[in-house]
């Protein structure tokens, strides 16, 4: 299993049905020496940029994936984001979406 950080629309439950056709159980987690940025992606989508401020942090949803359901994921992100594994303020290192600056 692999985890994964989220911020956004991957935390909506028809999202979830659409994308792994089951709802997923999340815990609350953080993701330190981050800020969320709203409407960054397409006007609309939210955004995580690293800023390396300790005292920065999102606030979200950690899951427990299989690798094709994250394959999954990565496409229904687009190529917009990147996934990177960071590590989460409970000790987990999860895959979170940030800018595909490439």
């Amino acid at each position: 299993m692999e985890y994964l950080f989220t911020y956004g629309t991957l935390q909506d439950e028809q999202v979830q049905q659409y994308i792994f056709n089951r709802t997923l159980f999340g815990k609350r987690d953080f993701l330190p020496g981050f800020k969320r940025m709203e409407n960054a992606v397409y006007g609309r989508y939210p955004l995580v940029l690293q800023t390396h401020d300790p005292a920065d942090y999102v606030e979200g949803k950690v899951y427990e994936l299989t690798e094709p359901e994250l394959k999954k994921a990565d496409v229904y992100e687009t190529a917009a984001y990147k996934r990177m594994k960071m590590p989460l303020r409970s000790g987990v290192s999860a895959w979170v979406y940030v800018e595909n600056s490439h």
